[in-house]
């Protein structure tokens, strides 16, 4: 579960991804467990919940450059593109709310074209968090 976003800009509507991600960590009490992991450029967590291992990840890349941070660690953790969520903010969705959409276009979201840009791939499930319109 990859939460989009620009590290340096944490607490942002554009870094949403990132809060929901951390917020999960709670919830699984792995929020205590965050390590920088150097060969993926980002923070990770390991969680077990209802007999799924999950990789919580936070890219410490800016948003255009997180596909390289999920790609690494797709291949460190042997997962395919259809294994991984990204959560990622929606301009066109009303604050709050939030959709799951399976595969398709990026629909000009700079990090979700990152990511399919480096998996090659488009097959990736997203969470897209509505941030509303400034």
């Amino acid at each position: 579960v990859a939460g989009l976003g620009n590290y340096g800009l944490r607490g942002t509507r554009h870094s949403v991804g990132m809060a929901v991600v951390d917020r999960l960590a709670r919830q699984l009490a792995v929020a205590e467990g965050w390590q920088v992991d150097r060969r993926c450029c980002a923070d990770v967590a390991l969680a077990t919940t209802r007999g799924l291992e999950l990789v919580l990840l936070k890219p410490r890349r800016l948003m255009n450059l997180n596909g390289l941070s999920v790609t690494s660690a797709a291949e460190i953790y042997h997962l395919h593109p259809e294994d991984i969520y990204l959560v990622h903010d929606d301009l066109d969705k009303a604050l709050g709310k939030v959709a799951i959409k399976l595969g398709g276009s990026a629909r000009g979201h700079n990090g979700v074209r990152s990511c399919i840009t480096a998996l090659h791939s488009n097959e990736m499930t997203r969470l897209r968090v509505g941030i509303g319109r400034p």
